[in-house]
């Protein structure tokens, strides 16, 4: 396989691996429902994918530079929903 369908593949994979996460990030905005979200779990895969990116520029990758960018800012969103919702949450107890 030449390098143009090596990176087709990259981008169905892309694709599919991105789009992944915006059910979860839909159902947690409509919801504000974290408690399921570990933060420490999305801190690590934030940070994986940041170096992910990175090694696609390294290897001038389009899929993965593609892929991780937008993947940054999916894990982004959770990452923020996760302090908001659950800092509104506490505060919403601590009044009860």
């Amino acid at each position: 396989m030449g390098n143009f369908q090596i990176e087709i593949i990259g981008l169905i994979a892309g694709v599919l691996t991105t789009a992944a996460f915006l059910p979860q990030i839909y159902k947690t905005w409509k919801t504000k429902d974290v408690s399921a979200l570990s933060l420490p779990m999305l801190i690590l895969f934030f940070v994986g994918i940041v170096l992910w990116l990175v090694y696609g520029i390294y290897i001038e990758s389009l899929s993965m530079i593609l892929a991780n960018a937008i993947t940054i800012v999916s894990a982004f969103f959770l990452i923020y929903f996760k302090l908001t919702y659950q800092s509104k949450k506490k505060r919403t107890d601590k009044i009860s």
